[in-house]
């Protein structure tokens, strides 16, 4: 039987015991930053490149969605070149709350498995409590719109100025499991497949109308952040709240190759808490209930349900686990 646990004590507990961002393991290089102007039709523009380490580019996006510049980092097949006559098809990896474009290349060995891989890994900022969503801020809209930097700027940058092409896959853990399955909700065919790590998949799991606690992430990650500038509130504005939440829109993600992996809380075998961690417990109600869904509409999802915690070393497994469906579905080495 599930536990009703409301968003608030989840994200809640997500925020508080979330493991403190570590020294970057990346292969480090003195950085080089060079001049660049990218115009994609949307006046977002790449203000700067910088190399970091083998195959990585930070890129420096002034982008009017954000109202300021936002920063992505890519991993670059071997062979690219912005002048070459092929395109590369794309993994977008997003990151969890609470950290930002660095977190893939940081804590997991991305590089390495992607080495050998045809494809161009995108790995943007999302911001600390970004939720990938255009925030409603009292129905007033405007900044941030982290949906519009993503699927509009920055995928337009990356057709135009750095020989991406139109198949691309998406991934991400925590915060970035549930982008991840909004990105190929929200948009049909933008995405051949998708996985998502520990993400909050239901977004209003456990809420009970004229339950006021639903206020999670903008309250813990971003303090003076009144959370409901995200969605509103989840009543009031119940129609954004299901626009945004991935099982009430899971009937558009048929025909897109799904990969759905959480812990129960308990330490795994990688290690962990000497108690139930309860980001990842409430993490794991979500994505059986999001799985639930998938299935009752007859929409076929590969589950991976395990002892294990909201960490990184999970995320790693997990990463290397839904690899091969991730690339066959790009039919890339």
């Amino acid at each position: 039987m599930l536990r009703r646990i409301t968003p608030a004590a989840w994200l809640g507990a997500f925020v508080l015991l979330l493991p403190s961002p570590i020294a970057d393991r990346s292969t480090a290089v003195a950085a080089t930053t060079v001049a660049a102007t990218t115009v994609a039709g949307t006046g977002a523009r790449v203000v700067a490149e910088t190399s970091v380490a083998s195959r990585t580019v930070d890129l420096t996006i002034d982008s009017p969605a954000m109202g300021g510049d936002q920063k992505v980092r890519l991993l670059l097949p071997r062979g690219w070149s912005k002048d070459a006559r092929r395109t590369w098809p794309a993994l977008w990896l997003l990151h969890g709350g609470v950290d930002d474009y660095t977190a893939w290349t940081r804590d997991t060995d991305v590089a390495d498995l992607t080495a050998r891989s045809g494809v161009i890994v995108v790995m943007p900022n999302g911001g600390r409590c970004g939720n990938y969503s255009d925030w409603w801020n009292y129905g007033n809209g405007g900044s941030p719109r982290w949906e519009t930097f993503h699927m509009t700027e920055l995928r337009r940058i990356l057709e135009s100025g750095y020989r991406a092409g139109d198949d691309r896959v998406v991934a991400g853990n925590s915060m970035g499991g549930l982008g991840a399955m909004l990105y190929a909700a929200r948009f049909p065919g933008m995405f051949k497949a998708a996985a998502s790590f520990s993400g909050y998949v239901d977004t209003l799991y456990g809420h009970e109308p004229g339950d006021d606690s639903t206020g999670w992430g903008p309250s813990f990650a971003c303090p003076g952040t009144d959370w409901r500038r995200v969605w509103g509130d989840p009543d009031d504005q119940a129609a954004i709240w299901r626009a945004h939440n991935p099982t009430d829109i899971a009937g558009r993600l048929r025909g897109v190759r799904l990969w759905v992996a959480s812990g129960n809380g308990r330490a795994g075998s990688l290690g962990g808490l000497p108690f139930t961690d309860p980001v990842e417990a409430a993490a794991d109600d979500n994505a059986h209930a999001f799985v639930d869904r998938l299935r009752d509409l007859g929409i076929p999802v590969t589950a991976r349900f395990f002892d294990g915690q909201h960490d990184w070393p999970y995320w790693q497994r997990d990463l290397h686990q839904a690899y091969p469906m991730l690339m066959d579905a790009l039919e890339a080495g």
